[in-house]
Formats: structure tokens, C-alpha cells, sequence
């Protein structure tokens, strides 16, 4: 969440870094300021009338004292009065912080400079790739008949037992997820993150926390009984460890790294870009997430960035990294980085990881801060997928697709205990 003193000090700067993320409600931002000049006149009356109170309600203590009763009794009307005028300016003032509280949580996280303009993902900067691009006999088949030849994936089962979008993984498939979670997760470990197995799901002072609400309550399914959140990613419950907590400059960065199932309605996909393994509703995803000082932010993302490379390279896939346009980014993100690896028998990209810099916009929502010098301010969050499995699962099985096997990069061997399918 964007900070009403920021707002107020950088009005054009504000409202350059909407038009950039294509934010239609720009006009929320003179609401807010307007807003905020009426808290802080109610503020002012308040203050005011109760310094006024205190001051009286002294004074009738020393008259007391002295025996002065008749006088007491009227600064008592005086008091009186001045609190007969209070109740209605307190109730103003909290209609007026409401307000201001709902217009805020509407404002999108502002893009950093390097953020390219664009609103599609067309418009995207790539990077760099790396890696090379298999090349496939004519009768190389998808992901999805693939995973029907060598029994790894029921997605019919899926659609039977749940709906679409929820498959069964089976066999040599169940055991390839395991293996790539639990490699995973060591990557990440062995780079000093500690490794959490939060909860599934998430209260709703948590999924505002990381802004997953108001911005994405259609995207999510939920309990409604208990109403608690079913996670999209495991940011949501690791980044709200530290909500409302003050850390020492000494602990940053945390670092936070946990495996979890992930949920997402995805309201409206469909055709063929959603077809098998493509896009679910479920899906296994190993998340690393990090708190850190201010000034070390876009530092440590780059760290994430080569992390996460290095991880695909290790995976043998040929991937490419884009720098998200404006239009494309998330709500909260301030630069994010998206991974894509190609998947040889579609002929495509698939978006397998995104890495991100919220700087304080989490944060100031979960009031996650730190104290140095005596003086408290509030953490840098960022995040990233390592990784998401579906789609790096669709790239291994079509990329290394052999006649009668599909082979397996070195890394996995030790996990999976076999060299191929």
C-alpha cells in the first residue's frame, strides 16, 4: 500500500506510475490527498477541544481543592459542552479514515524506472535466454499424450473426481514431482534459505497483507464457513510470518524458502493455451521469499534473478528472462522479472517462475518493520517462484522425449533414482 505522505509529497510522480501500470481510477489520488487534508483538519478540531478538556478538567481539580465549588461546577458545564462537540468531530473523523483507508488499498504498488511501458505481454523485454532448443522428430507428441503413453498424469481422473484442471498424477509421475520438489527445495536450502511448511490456507488479514485483496478475491477459492483462503502461492502465509513484527537491522535478510500446493480459479481460461499441464487450478510450486533493508532491494532481486537462472540451467532447459512492461505486472510488484522455458513439442513459451520487488508495499500493509539507530522503518519484501512444476514438468517430458523413453537431466537422478522413464 502506497503511503499517504508519499501520495501528498509526489503527486505527478504518483500519477506517471499509474499511467504506466494502465490504472484507470487515477482520480482516486486527489480523493486520497482531499481525503487526508479532512483527517487532518478533524484531527486538529480533536486534538484541540480535548487539550481544552484536560486543561478544564485540572483546573476543577485545583478549585476543588480550594473549596471554590460554585466555580468547579461551571468549567464542569464548559467540559461538558466541549465533549457534547467532540462525539460528533470523532465520529466524522473515523467516516474519513475509513474512506481514506478503502481509496489506498485500491491504488496498484508503483513500477520502478526500469520498468518498460507496454500493456500487453508482447510488449515485454527480453533479456536474455539461455540454453538450447531441442530438436524433435516429426512424430514427437505434447506433454499430455505423453503423459497418457507412460501412465504419469490422469487428467480425465481429474475431471472426474474434481473438474477440470485438477489432474491425478500416478506412478513414475507422482514420483517425478516428488523428486523435483525435494530438489528443489535443497537448491533453495542449500543458498541459505530455511525452509517452512506453512498452512494451506490463509486467514484474510493475511491474503491483504501481500494484497492478494481486494485485487484478486475472484482468482481465489474460499472457505466460506470459516472464511479462510485457500493460497495462491506460498508468499502469502510465509511473507505474514512477520506481520506486525519490529526485526533488528541484524536479522535482515530473512529468507524463507517452502514447498505448497497452490490454488487458482483462473476465471475465464480456456482453449488451447490452457490444454494439459498448461494451466490448472492445482498445481505443486516451491516458493523463496526474502525481508530486507531498503536499500539492498533491487540488489538482492538480482541475486533472485541469478538464482532462479541457475536453477534452470541445472535443469537442462532452454529458457529466456523478460522484465514485465507496466501494463503486465501484478498489483503489488514494483519490477518483476518472469522465466520462461520453450516447450519443443508445442512450439512455445511457458512462463515457469516470476521474481519480484513489492520495496514497501506489502509491507507497509503488514507493518513488517525494522529498527536501526533508534529509528524504526518499514522492510523491503520480494519473492519468486523455484519453481512452479507444471509447466517445467510439460518442458521436461516434451524436450528430452526420446522413442521409447523420456531422459532426465543429472540433477534428478539421486532424486527420481533412475536416469530416464
Amino acid at each position: 500500500m502506497l503511503q499517504v505522505n508519499f501520495i501528498k509529497a509526489n503527486r505527478e510522480e504518483v500519477l506517471k506510475g499509474l499511467a504506466k501500470k494502465h490504472f484507470t481510477e487515477s482520480a482516486l489520488v486527489d480523493t486520497i490527498i482531499s481525503l487526508d487534508d479532512e483527517r487532518k483538519k478533524l484531527q486538529f478540531e480533536m486534538d484541540e477541544r480535548q487539550s481544552k478538556i484536560n486543561s478544564f478538567s485540572k483546573e476543577i481539580g485545583q478549585l476543588m481543592a480550594k473549596g471554590e465549588k460554585w466555580v468547579a461546577e461551571e468549567k464542569k458545564l464548559e467540559v461538558a459542552s466541549l465533549k457534547s462537540f467532540l462525539q460528533p468531530v470523532s465520529d466524522q473523523l473515523n467516516i474519513i479514515q475509513n474512506s481514506l483507508q478503502e481509496n489506498l488499498i485500491k491504488l496498484p504498488n508503483l513500477p520502478h524506472t526500469s520498468v518498460p511501458e507496454g500493456k500487453t505481454p508482447e510488449e515485454n523485454e527480453v533479456i536474455r535466454e539461455g540454453g538450447q532448443k531441442p530438436t524433435l522428430s516429426a512424430n514427437a507428441l505434447p506433454h499430455w499424450d505423453l503423459a497418457k503413453k507412460y501412465d504419469l498424469i490422469n487428467f480425465e481422473l481429474g475431471n472426474k473426481v474434481t473438474g477440470a484442471g485438477f489432474p491425478f498424477y500416478k506412478n513414475k509421475g507422482a514420483k517425478l514431482q516428488r523428486s523435483l520438489i525435494q530438489y528443489f527445495l535443497d537448491y533453495n536450502t542449500a543458498a541459505g534459505y530455511t525452509e517452512y511448511e506453512p498452512p494451506f490456507m490463509v486467514n484474510e488479514a493475511s491474503a491483504y497483507g501481500t494484497g492478494q485483496l481486494p485485487d484478486k478475491e475472484g482468482q481465489m477459492y474460499v472457505a466460506t464457513v470459516d472464511n479462510l483462503f485457500l493460497i495462491p502461492t506460498a508468499e502469502v502465509p510465509l511473507t505474514n510470518i512477520y506481520r506486525d513484527e519490529i526485526l533488528k537491522e541484524e536479522e535482515l535478510p530473512v529468507k524463507m524458502t517452502g514447498y505448497t500446493p497452490c490454488f487458482r480459479r483462473e476465471a475465464g481460461s480456456y482453449g488451447k493455451d490452457v490444454r494439459g499441464l498448461n494451466r490448472v487450478h492445482q498445481f505443486d510450486k516451491v516458493e523463496v521469499v526474502q525481508l530486507v533493508h531498503p536499500e539492498k532491494s533491487y540488489e538482492v532481486l538480482e541475486e533472485m534473478l541469478l538464482h532462479v537462472e541457475k536453477l534452470l540451467q541445472s535443469l537442462e532447459l532452454p529458457y529466456r528472462i523478460l522484465r514485465l512492461c507496466g501494463g503486465d505486472m501484478s498489483f503489488t510488484s514494483a519490477l518483476t522479472y518472469d522465466f520462461e522455458v520453450y516447450s519443443a513439442a508445442q512450439q512455445k513459451w511457458l512462463e515457469v517462475s516470476s521474481v519480484s520487488n513489492f520495496e514497501s508495499f506489502q509491507t507497509h500493509r503488514m507493518k513488517i518493520r525494522f529498527k536501526a539507530d533508534g529509528k524504526t522503518q518499514l522492510v523491503h519484501s520480494l519473492n519468486g517462484s523455484s519453481l512452479a512444476l507444471p509447466r517445467i514438468v510439460a518442458a521436461l517430458l516434451e524436450n528430452n522425449q526420446k522413442e521409447d523413453s523420456i531422459s532426465l537431466p543429472e540433477v534428478l537422478w539421486k532424486y527420481f533414482g533412475a536416469e530416464k522413464i
